[in-house]
Order: C-alpha cells, then sequence, then structure tokens
C-alpha cells in the first residue's frame, strides 16, 4: 500500500497530473519531468554540476516554493515509514534496516517502530 501519492516535486496529487512515476521513495509528475528536462537540456555546454531548478526562477517564484517544500517533508517521512514497515513485515532484522539508513538497530526502532 502506498501512502504518498502526491509528486515529491511539486506536491500535486496523482489525480491532478497526467502521470505520477514512482521511484524508491520519491514521486515525478509528468509536469515536474518537463521542466527537468528543460534543465537538462538547456544546462550550460560542457557543465558536470548539477542544475538548480531555482536558476530559472525570480525570488517571488522562490519563496513561494519554500512552503511547497516545507508541506511535503512529512509525506516524504510517511512514505519512509512505508518502505520500513514493509521490511519488517518481511522479517528484515531492525539491525539490517538501522544499516541501511546509517544509523543504529536502536535509532532505526526509536524512529520507526
Amino acid at each position: 500500500m502506498w501512502l504518498v501519492n502526491h509528486c515529491s516535486f511539486c506536491k500535486r496529487s496523482a489525480e491532478s497530473v497526467d502521470t505520477l512515476v514512482a521511484g524508491p521513495g520519491v514521486y515525478i509528475c509528468n509536469d515536474c519531468v518537463s521542466l527537468c528536462a528543460d534543465a537538462v537540456e538547456n544546462k550550460p555546454a560542457g557543465s558536470k554540476r548539477a542544475v538548480p531548478v531555482w536558476d530559472g526562477i525570480d525570488d517571488e517564484a522562490l519563496l513561494a516554493h519554500l512552503p511547497r517544500i516545507e508541506a511535503i517533508r512529512h509525506l516524504v517521512d510517511d512514505d519512509l515509514r512505508a518502505w520500513v514497515g514493509e521490511a519488517r513485515r518481511r522479517g528484515i532484522s531492525w539491525d539490517r534496516v538501522g544499516d541501511s539508513l546509517g544509523m543504529r538497530r536502536q535509532s532505526a526502532w526509536e524512529r520507526f517502530s
């Protein structure tokens, strides 16, 4: 069962976009894919750096995006909990879950149990 059915980038629900692609812990809608494709296509020649979306937006658009990022933070946490829950349902130990998250078994248990 998926707990998150929102684009991880723009927060729109699956019902409000044409396509929502699921990845490991993230989702991206067709509109955000297009935005990313434009950023990749129009990056400076020879550039190997990450292309931040904010290069193409003004200050007001940047500020308007901040609350959207804050609003989806809990969705990412919920999705991570679902993945950890599935790992535990499959019988994967807290030691292995903690290792995969770069934390001790006890920390993983405290955060996700």
